[in-house]
């Protein structure tokens, strides 16, 4: 039976760990962090940095790694995985960026002549400048 590493602790990942222990083929399921609803049957909550998640598949033997939140996704967990030799299912910390970032996902449509809104970006210090465009008259 297979060992898998769920990365996350929300409700998603719940339903993951659910999922996964229904099935025949895995064994235990390590979720790191997990919540109170993922521990028990299968399943066991562990305390492991996002930085070691690679390491630590390597030392279970795991079969794949899930990763569910966005910031281990941009932070490359699902990357430093596959560079470990273990299958993750998530995409590249390059690919999640789409997701992670609204102003970089923008540019990039942009970019590469995707439909899309307009759009302006402002920085924290530019509330009054990114007020007065959104009270600006469309036409």
């Amino acid at each position: 039976m297979s060992t898998v590493i769920v990365v996350g602790g929300g409700g998603r990942e719940h339903a993951i760990v659910a999922a996964l222990s229904a099935s025949p083929s895995v064994g235990t399921i390590y979720c790191a962090p997990g919540n109170g609803g993922t521990a028990g049957g299968k399943a066991v909550n562990v305390d492991v940095a996002q930085d070691a998640i690679a390491a630590f598949a390597v030392e279970k033997k795991a079969a794949l790694v899930v990763v569910g939140p966005e910031a281990p996704l941009v932070a490359g967990v699902c990357d430093q995985c596959r560079a470990a030799g273990v299958p993750a299912f998530g995409p590249s910390a390059l690919a999640a960026e789409i997701e992670a970032s609204k102003a970089w996902s923008k540019a990039f449509m942009i970019r590469r002549g995707l439909a899309t809104a307009r759009f302006e970006v402002f920085r924290r210090d530019e509330a009054a400048k990114a007020r007065a465009h959104v009270a600006r008259p469309r036409g």
